[in-house]
């Protein structure tokens, strides 16, 4: 009994079994914790596969490659040894042809301590998910559509810029989400014309052109004409006859036949007289003629054959009676001093754009296309009627050596007009306004040396047929698959590379601030923020002209962009061109840039500093302008876990 009431002992079972439960305890929050950690970075690494897999997809879907990118990046991010866990097991798929990838990953883990309670293994699975979403995305693209773009090029970008359309499109389905694109295809200008209001547009120019140069001389000039000296003359016409008639049935011989014919064969007035008015100038002399026609008729018998007997036949002849009165002038002359056509005058000549600028057929007193280029009096002035074709000629600038521009002080120089992609144009201000590129009446000149001058010279050469206008602009739209693809398929490469011209209307046209505003700060029906991305693809290098109608005139003879007509002009542009890039990043505007085939971005780096962060994009060939264009919409697209 005292052994039973002894408790001396007790607390040693005590302790045994706290022992078991605080070992259970332990054990369990550590191989929890081990396996709450491998799980985590096993759902890090299948979100970072399925995004890779997603990213992967190309307008094959998701394919074997895609696939195989989502493998390699989960087994990048997943150490199944550092994470102590065996038998890892990751699958990437897609239902919807790559729109989304699944990706599904298992494990074992086995545990360190809860197996003395019999708790082995920890079985570790996870799900991601990966998908393209988009919200609202107004996209520019400004196109280099120069003549190096010609044949092979121009068709990998009609085909890079299509994939690009479906892959937002596909992103877009189903969704509220709203997508517009704009387009500025360049070359040496822009054709922006049907989209400026007419009121932005000069009614009259400054154009290197030609204008005729006149001698005066003194020359008999025609006063009138002197009194009239009159004439009659009469005529006949015969009008024909009518069908032979038997004039009786009497049978006669040869001789009684002739001796019997009828003489009653005058002419008689048949019918009532008329009267015909001309005239006429001659070697000198006015006629005025007066004609009195009196229509005549008269009998006429002969002796014909008829089954071997003769008898008398009779017809009607006809014939018009012409009585002519002729009034005869002499021209009187005076001599005085008159301006004649000596030669053409190349030089800068105003023409009315009023009309032109309207898209209506306009004249300019310029004579015919290559006519008159010599010292010779050939090419007399007429007039010479064309249509605007809406290539732009920039409003005012300045010939400086470098601009740049910040968010505090703006543009510099601020009075380079056309760098200023805001400036709403002032009719009453001709240096806001912008201008009609007008081919027929540019004439670049010469001087007796055959060197190019800025001086007015009796010496030139027409250039209309080597200006070149791209494909028409196109504000921000919504766009269904054929207008899109209607769109890619007609740009026409022809030109030489203005990459800034690109660069300033693109700006323009994505400006919410811009002249353009109405249509850039147009509201999305969900009321949601708008994405603002610049494409700007290019396959050369600044490549100017000075000797052909541009953006920026003749540049040899004007002097709009350079000291003399050459000097440092390519230069010059590209600091224009990094200035307004600037400018465009600093309205929060994404600006994406592809560097295709006949440029690289390691010799052009005012293009990767014109992109914005991470957006410059060099591509060799087709497959490489499809893919940067497919990495461009994926992050428009806005890749993204959506689980």
């Amino acid at each position: 009994m005292r052994l039973l009431a002894d408790t001396a002992g007790n607390v040693l079972p005590m302790v045994a079994v706290a022992s078991l439960v605080g070992v259970a305890l332990v054990g369990g929050g550590v191989d929890i914790s081990r396996a709450y950690k491998a799980e985590n970075r096993m759902q890090a690494a299948c979100d970072s596969a399925a995004l890779a897999g997603r990213k992967a997809v190309t307008t094959n879907g998701f394919d074997s490659e895609a696939e195989e990118t989502a493998n390699s990046y989960f087994a990048t991010n997943f150490d199944e040894t550092a994470q102590e866990v065996e038998d890892v097991v990751f699958t990437a798929s897609s239902e919807d042809n790559g729109q989304t990838v699944l990706g599904h990953a298992t494990a074992k883990q086995d545990t360190a301590l809860m197996r003395v309670f019999g708790f082995n293994e920890f079985n570790l699975e996870v799900d991601c998910f990966a998908s393209m979403g988009v919200g609202n995305s107004d996209v520019v693209m400004v196109l280099d559509s120069t003549g190096s773009m010609a044949g092979g090029r121009i068709a990998s970008l009609r085909t890079a810029m299509k994939n690009f359309y479906d892959t937002l499109d596909d992103a877009s389905s189903g969704t509220t989400a709203r997508i517009r694109y704009g387009f500025v295809p360049f070359s040496q200008s822009v054709n922006v014309g049907h989209l400026l209001d007419p009121n932005w547009i000069v009614d009259e120019y400054d154009y290197a052109s030609r204008r005729p140069d006149y001698d005066l001389q003194v020359t008999d000039v025609f006063d009138h004409w002197g009194d009239p000296v009159y004439s009659t003359d009469t005529s006949t016409e015969n009008n024909g006859s009518s069908s032979w008639e038997k004039y009786s049935n009497t049978k006669y011989s040869k001789k009684q036949c002739k001796n019997a014919l009828p003489d009653d064969t005058d002419w008689e007035d048949y019918g009532d007289p008329y009267i015909e008015e001309s005239s006429e100038e001659s070697g000198g002399q006015y006629f005025e003629i007066v004609a009195e026609i009196q229509p005549q008729r008269r009998m006429a018998y002969d002796c014909r054959k008829d089954k071997g007997k003769r008898y008398i036949y009779v017809r009607y002849e006809y014939r018009d009676l012409i009585t002519t009165t002729t009034g005869t002038s002499d021209a009187v002359y005076t001599q005085q001093e008159v301006e004649v056509f000596d030669r053409w005058v190349y030089d800068q000549v105003t023409h009315d754009t009023s009309i032109y600028k309207t898209f209506q057929s306009a004249n300019a007193l310029v004579g015919g296309q290559g006519s008159g280029n010599s010292l010779t009096k050939s090419g007399e002035p007429v007039s010479v009627s064309s249509l605007w074709g809406g290539c732009i000629i920039e409003r005012a600038t300045v010939p400086e050596a470098n601009f740049s521009y910040n968010s505090v002080m703006g543009m510099s120089p601020s009075d380079a007009l056309d760098l200023n992609i805001d400036l709403i144009p002032d009719p009453a201000d001709p240096d806001t306004q912008w201008a009609p590129m007008w081919p027929e009446v540019s004439y670049r000149r010469w001087n007796d040396s055959s060197s190019y001058t800025t001086d007015a010279t009796f010496e030139g050469s027409s250039v209309a047929s080597d200006s070149a206008c791209p494909s028409k602009s196109q504000l921000l739209a919504e766009m269904d698959e054929a207008a899109f693809d209607a769109y890619a398929d007609a740009l026409d490469p022809q030109g030489y590379t203005y990459l800034d011209i690109g660069m300033i209307w693109g700006g323009r046209l994505s400006s919410p601030t811009g002249p353009f505003s109405a249509n850039v700060a147009e509201v999305p029906d969900n009321g949601a923020e708008v994405a603002r991305h610049l494409i700007f693809m290019t396959d050369g290098d600044m490549h100017n002209r000075n000797d052909r109608p541009t953006a920026y005139g003749v540049e040899r003879n004007e002097h709009r962009v350079t000291a003399n007509g050459s000097s440092d002009q390519e230069s010059r542009h590209t600091k224009r061109f990094s200035a307004v890039c600037s400018a465009i990043k600093a309205k929060g505007i994404r600006i994406w840039v592809i560097a295709f085939a006949g440029t690289t971005l390691s010799s052009n780096p005012h293009l990767v500093s014109c992109a914005s962060d991470n957006s410059a994009f060099q591509a060799n060939d087709a497959n490489q302008l499809n893919e940067a264009f497919q990495e461009i919409a994926k992050q428009v697209g806005e890749l993204r876990i959506i689980q």
